[in-house]
């Protein structure tokens, strides 16, 4: 979203005055001690003792937080709560949030407020205890929220109407609620109901893929398809005549209106998530946008954003501030294709070749082509093959520390898992983030006392020190003789570069390891030479040098539209980088141990990343070069 129309969506929201009808619930956090508490003398039994407690708002009472850091005029309460000091721990929060809580009830017979207390046992969650899941509502509680709806309709620009707790709405509610809502068409309202919305008429809908598919009565145990939950909320829109957000996890959010269907795409990650709440964050952000009279399209890419705040939040149900909006929107990488990246049946190649096309072809600016960026590990060279399994084998190490030998099996498969995941999603960036990353994972996985957990720095050392083992031991058969260059580059890599080189490309080598070993290494494996436009790599300071550094200093000092660069790699950051500045990305998703063919795994994440076009290796690179360019080349 431009800078621009991000900051008067947050300049208008806090002129809006908004209203939340739900089930207010209190999250309940008890860290337990593992050593236990005192065995009772009257049950013989051992008691558990809680450490720490800490309590934060969920349900509804989360959507209003959220609504809270966005700051608009005003923001009122409508609903029940239990005379109980979990209702009054949840009404002081909100009155920190200076939000009105002059509707909320609080209801003293067969009411208790709902709370959904989380319990930690060295950092494993244990089974929940609920607390008011068969609260009975009365009559004279529905009347009294049906009469301050009424109110607050009248004088909000929107009302969040939220529902999560099963059985808590009586048919004679849901007709009452459904009658107000008739007579104010003009309003906002915004639905969001896990249980009821097939009774709601007259409202905005906030669904998801599954709730979508229950309106749709659709019966099918199989995944969904884009193409089926499109129909799903077209139909919700045809019905109503009103907009449809429809939420799609990783893949973004869809809004279907009158102007018909605007796709949103899921924000691309390099990191762990935590999606609790993501939900809540959507909603409060839709009614704010909507209510400070901006479009459902709109409302969908700024509701995109502000959840794609909060998921980064892990261990926490976050919200999302302004300045975090705009902080996101500025470096934000979108996710694209992820059906056809987790599915090849669907990959469409171009005539007579491997080589995989990604895009509509026909919007593709061909011929430009004049500056050329490659990544160096895994796109040229394999000399460091197996760097993700020292590097997983090393972090194993840091994480563990003295208890390596002696950490239970399930401990150590969830830390490996952790570790897997991270690598995977991290390739292609400097090695210091990553260590940087390492570092937070010691702290997190506390299996290091404090004052032995090294630095990136430290980390970054030990990494290299038993990635250079390898390397410099294939670098060894390289020199004298055993092995050529070849057995150590991709399948036609390096005629390609000589290819390019005569056609007069400007070329640029550009990796996240170490400079003076990318040097090293493309002087050895022979092609240093064709780089003219540089050879780049990793500094002790990040800010020195990035992929990203390098492609704005390209377009900058030469001045170019987006399609006279293109960058092969086979990691995240170059594909989105690439796209970000509107290159031509094409992804090399080689089998590194046999140098040449496709990796499914790195198609996947290449595709996800933005790649145009996935290669399995350089040996149809003439062809690859016919069709970029046209008229055609003459490859020689």
């Amino acid at each position: 979203m431009k800078r621009e129309q991000l900051e008067s969506i947050l300049d208008a929201v806090h002129n809006v005055d908004i209203a939340v009808y739900g089930d207010f619930c209190l999250d309940a956090y008890w860290i337990l001690d593992p050593r236990g508490g005192e065995i009772s003398v009257e049950t013989s039994l051992q008691s558990e003792a809680v450490r720490r407690q800490y309590y934060s708002l969920g349900g509804a009472s989360n959507v209003v937080a959220n609504l809270a850091a966005l700051q608009p005029r005003s923001i009122r309460v409508v609903g029940v709560i239990g005379d109980d000091i979990f209702g009054r721990e949840m009404v002081g929060q909100f009155h920190a949030l200076k939000v009105d809580t002059g509707r909320l009830i609080s209801q003293k017979k067969d009411y208790d407020t709902v709370v959904f207390s989380k319990r930690y046992l060295n950092d494993v969650e244990q089974p929940r205890i609920d607390f008011g899941f068969f609260n009975t509502r009365s009559r004279e509680t529905d009347e009294a929220i049906i009469d301050h709806l009424k109110s607050v309709l009248q004088f909000c620009d929107a009302l969040i109407f939220n529902q999560q707790v099963p059985g808590c709405l009586s048919p004679y509610f849901i007709d009452k609620a459904n009658e107000i809502f008739a007579a104010c068409t003009d309003k906002i309202i915004l639905l969001d109901s896990r249980h009821y919305g097939k009774r709601f008429s007259n409202i905005y809908r906030k669904i998801n893929a599954r709730e979508a598919a229950q309106l749709a009565d659709w019966q099918a145990d199989d995944e969904i398809s884009s193409r089926q939950l499109e129909e799903f909320g077209l139909a919700l829109f045809q019905q109503e005549r009103k907009p449809v957000f429809l939420t799609r996890g990783d893949r973004g959010i869809q809004a279907f209106d009158r102007s018909g269907v605007t796709t949103i795409p899921g924000i691309h990650f390099l990191k762990k998530l935590d999606t609790v709440g993501a939900g809540d964050t959507v909603i409060s952000a839709l009614a704010a946008a909507l209510a400070a009279g901006f479009s459902p399209a709109i409302a969908a890419e700024f509701a995109n954003l502000a959840a794609g705040v909060t998921v980064q939040k892990r261990f926490q149900t976050g919200t999302a501030s302004g300045e975090e909006i705009v902080a996101l929107n500025r470096e934000v990488y979108f996710l694209h294709q992820p059906e056809l990246a987790h599915d090849l049946r669907k990959a469409v190649f171009i005539d007579h070749t491997d080589i995989e096309a990604c895009t509509d072809l026909d919007s593709l600016d061909r011929g430009k082509i004049s500056y050329v960026i490659f990544d160096h590990d895994g796109t040229i060279s394999t000399l460091r093959e197996g760097w993700a399994e020292v590097m997983e084998k090393v972090m194993l190490e840091c994480i563990l520390g003295d208890h390596k030998g002696s950490v239970d099996v399930a401990e150590y498969k969830r830390i490996r898992a952790h570790v897997r995941e991270f690598i995977d999603m991290t390739t292609g960036i400097q090695t210091i983030l990553q260590m940087e990353s390492l570092v937070e994972m010691v702290k997190e996985f506390g299996h290091v006392p404090p004052d032995q957990i090294g630095d990136k720095f430290a980390y970054k050392k030990i990494f290299n020190a038993a990635l250079m083992h390898v390397v410099d031991r294939r670098a060894e058969r390289i020199r004298s003789g055993e092995l050529n260059p070849d057995d150590y580059t991709i399948k036609g890599a390096v005629a390609f570069l000589h290819l390019l080189s005569s056609l007069e490309m400007k070329l640029y080598l550009a990796s996240g390891t170490d400079h003076e070993d990318v040097l090293r290494e493309a002087d050895l494996l022979g092609y240093a030479s064709l780089f003219d436009g540089g050879i780049y790599g990793a500094a002790g300071d990040v800010s020195r040098f990035s992929k990203r550094v390098l492609i704005e200093k390209i377009i900058r000092d030469h001045n170019l539209s987006g399609p006279e660069l293109a960058v092969f790699g086979d990691g995240p950051v170059e594909m989105q980088e690439c796209r970000k500045y509107g290159g031509i990305a094409i992804g090399v998703a080689s089998d590194e141990v046999r140098r040449f063919g496709l990796n499914v795994e790195k198609r996947t994440r290449l595709i996800q990343s933005g790649a145009h076009f996935i290669i399995p290796d350089y040996s149809q690179g003439n062809s690859l070069l016919n069709f970029l360019f046209s008229p055609v080349v003459d490859a020689g």
